[in-house]
């Protein structure tokens, strides 16, 4: 199963659209992982559309119709593994300790908020930040990641560079 994840997109305020690259992961993925910041429902409803499958929450910057649309925390099944959705996860201190204190039943954990890529494991719970696609702030370059799950086991991890808009 390939699983596409992206977080902060911020379209229309960052970014017009997400850019043709990551639209072409879209179709190619078997599950679309957004962790929050959509800020317009309109892109909500593009990835509904042609998502195979979409797995999303809502973020500190996304309104009323986005919080009604979408929970705070998603969890779902994903090739055999336990996997969560949540925007945001507080300081990067103790960040490890914190959400396998707060997720125990979990194998994977995708979080946004920071638009700073992030992948790193604790005591099992694998926590993957795609950053952002979009608006990279203080990062040299706007990201995604793909990953590969089946039959219980996460594969690769692939963070992928957008090159820089002019």
């Amino acid at each position: 199963m390939r699983v596409l994840l992206v977080a902060d997109t911020h379209v229309p305020k960052r970014a017009r659209e997400l850019p043709s690259e990551v639209w072409g992961e879209v179709d190619r993925a078997d599950v679309v992982v957004h962790a929050g910041d959509w800020v317009d429902p309109a892109l909500l409803d593009e990835l509904e559309a042609r998502a195979a499958r979409l797995v999303g929450v809502h973020g500190n910057n996304d309104g009323e119709e986005l919080r009604r649309r979408l929970p705070e925390v998603a969890r779902t099944e994903l090739g055999g593994m336990r996997w969560g959705v949540v925007h945001e996860t507080g300081p990067r201190v103790r960040r490890e300790e914190r959400m396998r204190a707060a997720y125990p039943d979990l194998d994977v954990l995708v979080f946004g908020h920071s638009h700073i890529p992030w992948d790193t494991t604790a005591e099992g719970l694998r926590l993957l930040n795609p950053g952002s696609p979009t608006d990279r702030r203080r990062q040299p370059f706007c990201t995604y990641m793909t990953c590969e799950v089946g039959d219980g086991v996460l594969g690769e991890v692939v963070l992928h560079r957008l090159p820089r808009r002019r």
